[in-house]
């Protein structure tokens, strides 16, 4: 092929990426940039751009006097702390059980896989009516089984946040237990057969075989899950809005009150980016810390 046909192709195959380059840089770059700008201004948007006033790094030194933005981040790390590794520890037994049983197996991974497609509207509003404390089946189920005084659970500020990890712990499962199931499946057969000639039970095959060769697939489910831990939004719009007082509030549902609630643009655009870098940090930490724990 010569040159002149080689310039061809390429120029082609620019022509044929350009739209989706032009939508990334105007729909994706673009607003990361200016949400970067803004972040060092106080500005409400309904003003236009004549309301810009630049602040420096006041929106970010704002934060720590912040209360709600306080509690919002310490809610966003016990939610993360408590789902992780109950989401990955419940997504690997499942996965274990689906991977060895046979009876049913395919209608029982896509019932424990149906929430994680299913609408986060819908399934909020469907724990929201479990959850009811008068008259939800949870209650009622509880009532029935002797317990005078069930919990309050959304309506109650120590119970909300624990009701909402709840149905997150649930609705993550699926996801989690299809990368599990095919780390499992990856797994050589033979290295069980040898272990057992060695004289390795179930609990030794699984500390010694299936957790050191599944240690790749635990690393990548551990990023994606706390990613998604730093990133919940949708169950606490619709569940609770942040209540009952700070109770629930998360970093991203308060970004989304200040900035479409109070219009403090700059403000939002300060805490969204710096959850960005809390996202990136801890990221970054558990990419070193893999050296240690994870075999390829």
């Amino acid at each position: 092929m010569n040159l002149k046909h080689r310039q061809i192709e390429t120029f082609s195959g620019w022509l044929f990426i350009l739209p989706s380059v032009l939508g990334f840089g105007l729909l994706t770059v673009l607003p990361i940039l200016f949400s970067l700008v803004i972040s060092f201004t106080e500005w409400n948007f309904l003003k236009g751009l004549d309301g810009f006033r630049f602040v420096g790094l006041d929106n970010f030194a704002k934060m720590w006097s912040d209360r709600w933005f306080t509690d919002s981040l310490r809610n966003n790390a016990v939610f993360t702390a408590v789902t992780v590794p109950l989401t990955m520890a419940l997504s690997l037994f499942t996965a274990i059980g689906l991977n060895s049983g046979s009876f049913l197996k395919k209608p029982i991974r896509l019932m424990v896989f149906m929430p994680y497609i299913s609408s986060i509207v819908a399934i909020s509003i469907v724990w929201g009516v479990l959850y009811n404390p008068s008259q939800g089946p949870i209650n009622a189920f509880l009532h029935g089984i002797g317990i005078a005084d069930p919990p309050k659970w959304l309506a109650s500020s120590a119970w909300a946040l624990p009701s909402i990890m709840i149905m997150s712990i649930w609705s993550n499962i699926g996801y989690n237990m299809v990368i599990y199931l095919a780390g499992l499946q990856n797994i050589p057969k033979d290295l069980y057969e040898a272990a057992k000639i060695d004289g390795a039970g179930p609990v030794a095959c699984f500390a010694n075989v299936t957790l050191p060769l599944l240690s790749p697939t635990s690393f990548f489910v551990l990023i994606t899950c706390m990613i998604h831990s730093f990133q919940v939004f949708g169950a606490v719009f619709i569940m609770t809005q942040g209540g009952p007082g700070s109770s629930t509030s998360v970093l991203t549902y308060y970004i989304y009150q200040v900035g479409f609630s109070f219009y403090d643009m700059g403000y939002a655009s300060a805490m969204a980016w710096f959850l960005f870098l809390l996202i990136l940090l801890v990221t970054a930490v558990q990419w070193r810390g893999q050296k240690r724990w994870v075999n390829y």
